[in-house]
């Protein structure tokens, strides 16, 4: 059974920083990709990062790139995803999800495992 759990989200004022893990147990966390998601009040859960299983390749949805950074380290089992800069619109709960496949992928469904998700706060 695969579990993730995230963590290191919180209020923070527009224009901070910061710093989301998720940490994985239950299959080789190496194998897979990973992702970002993130779902605020009213709206659909959506895309936000994405790495491939060495962490060779990865994307954004394109209000974060330059600000957010998706990365792992598969000697600790977690997937990190660094925000920067932070924005009022990016007020949301994070998941953090495994992928079916090892290659990069930012389709909700090609991912079948999710964490309990974090919240994230962005204050003016």
């Amino acid at each position: 059974q695969v579990q993730l759990v995230e963590s290191g989200g919180g209020l923070v004022q527009a224009g901070g920083s910061l710093r989301l893990s998720c940490a994985a147990s239950g299959r080789t966390f190496s194998s897979y990709a990973m992702g970002w998601f993130r779902q605020a009040p009213g709206k659909e859960r959506e895309f936000v990062a994405a790495i491939s299983w060495s962490g060779g390749s990865a994307d954004y949805l394109d209000s974060v790139k330059g600000r957010f950074t998706i990365s792992r380290d598969n000697a600790k089992n977690t997937v990190y995803l660094q925000m920067n800069n932070l924005k009022l619109e990016d007020t949301a709960v994070y998941y953090c999800a495994g992928a079916h496949s090892r290659l990069l992928t930012t389709t909700l469904r090609s991912y079948p495992h999710w964490g309990q998700g974090t919240q994230v706060t962005v204050s003016s």
